[in-house]
């Protein structure tokens, strides 16, 4: 086989430049016999449909089925990509530029619309490059401005021919031109060549020892001139390392088959039944195509494999074409248009654009009504499923603009009613798109949620403080206790323990401890004399009271009682008073004394006591 004795190595870049969207594209075939390398520029901003791609996939599509080096055949295949494009011309017109080469590994034929191009390198020298079809390269041609003035020149992009033009489309396609080993291909578009001149060119080349090397050279060249605004570039490096050696006797072998073949059929009904007789088989075989290609088609819309329908149906319009035969010829045209109907719907809506699939899909509905073997009822359901998964969408952009908008208990409500339907309906792509949304919303009321409860917990321990301020330390506990619980449920584990700092420090002012050995206010060490709280409560003690300043106080051992104005009474071995300045108190044994409103009075009239609890729970004196 060709490709087996031969070594072809390929290697490109595609990239958008400046721009968001890559208009450019690029694919190969390589078969055991021949290969083909098509690069197309889309000239238009259609965003839906790719112009370029489109016609690549075409051409490639039909070498494929009939691999080819003639120039009909490769006009032909050009031609159907056109009628494409023009049929598919229903938004905006879509328009491409397009150079291609074909090989069967010995020899290259190239064909161009527009101004992509081709340069032939050979010897590390420039050997041949394809002509544009535009204004200046007419002027170059006419010698009106030179070559290197062309590359720049504002006639560059004004094309007389391209793929898609409403009129008058001729591609063109040049001889047959034998390759040597170590020639190298490059086939690019005009973002490429029109910022990287030839010499720049043949100076990467020179520098590179695979394809690879090439195009990365010849982009880091582009890159470096630093343009403002890089348009859409591509460019592919074919190395021809080595090509198929021809047995020079197969060529005389076939000439002479075919000089046979034609002095019999010159001999048999001479020469003008000659081509009478091919062209009547020439239509028999074209209305037999153009019959299985329908019949496919037919099948392909019953089984509902729109995609493939559409290409048998424009290959039997094609076939119509051939035979002049318009009825048939419009007639594959509506099925066609049908067919794509569909798969733009299927398109819209695998991209999650129902609104378009709903629009496609009530088109295709009223298109399709004179065939029965189309699937209505298949249709009618992906009507009302692009119905439910709008309404789908619906709730969650209703649910994205509560969010944005900080209502997160309302987005979380909507998002919910787009998670259930789309469960229901087994929409398993937005259900998981939906989930991450709702869980977001989530997230902020529980946020929320926390915040009021932290504003709440805030609010007491606000409360603990000023009550600790104002020495109510029982209520500066209760308060702490209540803002240490809310803490604890938002996990505000810091804060916890803060509170149980302030708690202990208003325990230990509510109940202080005195240390060992040492005595109380306003007592000696030798005891604690009781006369009585402020409340009127029991009062026990033993020893002696110490006298406050310019006062005195004596006790003497005996059973006594001291009673208050508050309703307390103490007893034990002896009772002892203090006194303020200026006033005394005494006691003695079994006498009974009482004050007026206190145990102990002084000159404003007020009076305090000091309790001391013996071990023992009695009170003596002494």
């Amino acid at each position: 086989m060709r490709k087996e004795n031969s070594e072809f190595k390929t290697s490109f870049v595609s990239e958008a430049g400046s721009f968001l969207h890559n208009k450019d594209y690029f694919a190969y075939v390589e078969l055991d016999d021949m290969a083909c390398w098509v690069i197309a520029d889309g000239l238009d901003a259609d965003r839906e449909a790719d112009s370029a791609e489109m016609v690549v996939k075409s051409i490639l599509r039909r070498f494929t089925e009939k691999p080819t080096m003639s120039p009909l055949r490769l006009k032909q295949y050009m031609q159907e990509a056109h009628e494409w494009l023009k049929v598919e011309s229903r938004r905006v017109r879509l328009k491409a530029s397009l150079i291609l080469v074909v090989t069967d590994y010995a020899k290259i034929v190239w064909a161009v619309a527009g101004n992509a191009r081709l340069y032939h390198f050979r010897g590390g020298r420039l050997f041949a490059r394809s002509k544009d079809q535009s204004l200046a390269q007419m002027m170059a041609d006419a010698g009106e401005i030179s070559e290197e003035a062309m590359e720049v020149h504002e006639e560059r992009h004004n094309l007389i021919h391209y793929m898609g033009q409403p009129d008058g489309f001729e591609p063109f396609v040049s001889k047959k031109v034998p390759l040597s080993e170590g020639d190298a291909l490059l086939l690019c578009t005009p973002g490429l060549w029109e910022d990287v001149n030839g010499t720049e060119m043949i100076d990467a080349l020179a520098e590179a020892k695979e394809p690879e090397d090439f195009t990365d050279t010849l982009e880091d060249v582009l890159l470096s001139k630093q343009r403002r605004t890089v348009h859409n570039y591509t460019a592919v490096a074919v190395y021809a390392n080595k090509v198929f050696k021809e047995d020079p006797k197969r060529k005389w072998r076939l000439l002479k088959k075919w000089l046979l073949a034609l002095i019999v059929l010159l001999i048999a009904g001479g020469g003008a039944t000659f081509f009478f007789v091919k062209e009547a088989a020439r239509k028999a075989e074209n209305a037999a195509n153009m019959l299985e290609f329908s019949q496919n088609a037919d099948m392909y819309m019953k089984d509902g494999d729109y995609p493939k329908a559409v290409k048998e149906y424009s290959e039997a319009r094609n076939m119509a074409i051939r035979l002049k035969d318009r009825i048939h010829r419009d007639m594959f045209g509506k099925r066609q248009r049908l067919m794509q109907l569909m798969v733009d719907g299927d398109g819209f809506f695998k991209e999650g654009d129902f609104a378009k699939a709903l629009d496609k899909y009530g088109k295709a509905q009223e298109e399709a009504k004179p065939y029965k073997e189309f699937n209505h009822k298949e249709l009618e359901d992906k009507m009302d499923r692009s119905l439910t998964y709008m309404q789908i969408m619906s709730w969650v952009q209703e649910g994205d603009m509560k969010f944005e908008s900080q209502d997160y208990v309302g987005a979380r409500s909507s998002y919910q009613k787009a998670r259930k339907a789309a469960i229901e309906e087994g929409y398993a792509d937005g259900e998981k798109d939906i989930r991450a949304k709702l869980d977001a919303a989530e997230d902020k009321v529980s946020g929320l949620k926390k915040e009021k409860r932290l504003l709440e917990g805030d609010k007491y321990e606000k409360k603990g403080d000023q009550q600790f301020a104002a020495q109510d330390y029982v209520g500066a506990i209760d308060a702490y206790s209540a803002a240490q619980q809310i803490y604890q449920e938002i996990d505000m584990l810091e804060r916890v323990l803060g509170m149980e700092r302030k708690i202990d420090k208003a325990v230990d002012k509510l109940n202080p401890v005195q240390p060992p050995g040492q005595p109380a206010a306003g007592l000696d060490g030798g005891g604690a004399a009781a006369a009585g709280n402020a409340a009127g409560g029991p009062v026990s003690g033993a020893g002696q009271a110490q006298p406050a300043a310019g006062g005195s106080s004596s006790g003497t051992a005996g059973a006594g009682q001291a009673s208050g104005n508050g309703g307390g009474a103490g007893d034990g071995a002896g009772s002892a008073k203090q006194s303020s300045a200026g006033g005394s108190s005494s006691g003695s044994s079994g006498s009974f004394g009482s004050a007026a409103g206190a145990t102990s009075a002084d000159v404003g009239g007020a009076a305090s006591a000091v309790e001391v609890e013996a071990a023992d729970g009695k009170d003596s004196g002494e």
